[in-house]
């Protein structure tokens, strides 16, 4: 691939000139591997490490908290037995809060997580009888786990005995799953909640956006592949003040959030997966640069020509153009800096408003482009949320933090094709992939996703 960039348009957010010139380096194909619904070619032989979504929002029942959440093991087939689906014993796996602009964590929270496993050589089941308590001696198999708190200042343990709420193996197994996910619910010290288990897979599009972008004509549209199926959760509500720069969430409303897989080997932890924003790794990066995009520190990004190029001149905005003819807009492609690398503000480029860049914090330090799921904490929740969030008019979604009601897929392809540049919606996809809306609603309470289903998926 040529590498290209527009070094004026770097220079202008702080990138040196050297930067730019020594980052090659870190293109290396050894760095690492990556994760997002099994785009990345590596992790897609290592699900158990595979990040699929985060989610930021203003908690809609309790608006002093945010609560985050990453969700990893794509495509959970609920009937997948007799082992079902487990966190990996052998990684770290984080939340990551960047609130002053550095590019860097401020916050890390990290579970680690422990097997009791009482099949042995007795049985080949999960369960060997009905499970109404997580405690219940007929779950054979659970899962445990520790929650760290890491900062500048030091390591706190927030939780040491947690417990993972299991795979919903069916109804003679697990009759009350809302049950166990209420007691698989552990407070904070502070106020805070945090939650390990099985959710339903809440990304709903239709994933034929890669034959050929809905195949070439927009007939493979409406059907929401991902529906039926399950992930793994780790979720956290926290207050706001928590999580914000020097503590305080009124001056400093921004956070950017992210969520990464350290696995274990033979030199140590190595990351191996990493999200922050939807579909950037899958409609953004070319296959030979999903690997190692993911691999890296988001502090790292904006001195990867190979990567920024990509966010100034989208491939898929040209893919458009030539399939359906909708004139990609010129180059090079500010205002998705904003949404992609910068956080949206006045001073950041062309979209003239202020919405969720660490630069609006009363306390930033110098911003450092990079890409992250970036949330103003001081915009209250829609009382009647748009699924196309910002773009729709609700200040309150995507690319505002992310909610579960935001149609992602619908929305990117609107910025890909310039709608947050012109203000417009483009009228020629305005019907998006037909799929607009999970087939679950959203939970009144923490954790909100949706309870999984123990239903197979060919029977949906």
């Amino acid at each position: 691939m040529e590498l290209r960039i527009n070094r004026r348009a770097l220079l202008g957010l702080g990138v040196s000139g050297a930067l730019i010139a020594s980052s090659f380096a870190l293109l290396s194909p050894a760095t690492g591997t990556a994760s997002s619904h099994r785009e990345a070619p590596m992790i897609s032989g290592d699900p158990r490490n595979d990040n699929t979504d985060v989610y930021a929002f203003v908690s809609p029942d309790k608006t002093d908290t945010v609560t985050l959440l990453a969700n990893f093991i794509p495509f959970q087939e609920p009937n997948g037995g007799p082992n079902f689906y487990s966190f990996d014993v052998n990684s770290r796996y984080n939340i990551k809060i960047d609130s002053n602009g550095d590019a860097k964590p401020d916050i890390t929270y990290q579970w680690r997580f422990r097997n009791e496993d009482k099949r042995g050589n007795a049985t080949f089941l999960y369960n060997n009888g009905p499970v109404t308590s997580l405690n219940d001696e007929n779950l054979l198999f659970r899962q445990r786990y520790t929650l760290l708190k890491i900062t500048p200042q030091g390591t706190k343990t927030l939780v040491s005995n947690g417990i993972v709420a299991p795979s919903n193996v069916g109804a003679a197994s697990i009759p009350d799953y809302g049950a166990l996910r209420s007691q698989a619910i552990t407070t904070l010290p502070g106020d805070g909640k945090t939650y390990a288990g099985q959710s339903d897979e809440s990304f709903f599009l239709d994933l034929r956006v890669f034959d050929l972008l809905y195949g070439g004509d927009l007939s493979e549209v409406g059907q929401d592949t991902l529906k039926g199926y399950n992930v793994n959760t780790l979720a956290l509500q926290l207050p706001k003040d928590e999580v914000a720069l020097k503590g305080n969430s009124k001056d400093n409303p921004v956070i950017g959030v992210w969520s990464t897989v350290d696995k274990k080997g033979a030199d140590g932890f190595v990351q191996v997966s990493r999200l922050g924003q939807p579909l950037v790794n899958e409609l953004v990066m070319p296959a030979g640069l999903k690997d190692t995009f993911n691999s890296i520190s988001p502090d790292k990004d904006a001195g990867i020509p190979a990567v920024v190029n990509r966010v100034t001149d989208p491939e898929l905005a040209r893919l458009l153009e030539a399939i359906y003819g909708i004139k990609a807009p010129a180059t090079p492609r500010n205002d998705l800096v904003e949404i992609f690398l910068t956080g949206i503000a006045k001073d950041n480029g062309p979209i003239k408003t202020d919405l969720n860049s660490q630069t609006l914090n009363k306390d930033a330090v110098k911003l450092r482009p990079s890409e992250m799921l970036r949330l103003n904490m001081s915009i209250a929740p829609s009382k009647d949320p748009n699924r196309l969030g910002v773009i729709g008019g609700d200040p309150q979604g995507y690319p505002n933090g992310r909610r579960f009601v935001d149609d992602t897929v619908d929305i990117s392809l609107q910025v890909v094709a310039g709608a947050a540049q012109s203000g417009k919606l483009v009228d020629a996809l305005a019907a998006g992939d037909k799929v607009d809306a999970n087939d679950k609603p959203t939970g009144k309470t923490f954790p909100y996703i949706p309870l999984p289903s123990n239903k197979a998926v060919n029977q949906n």
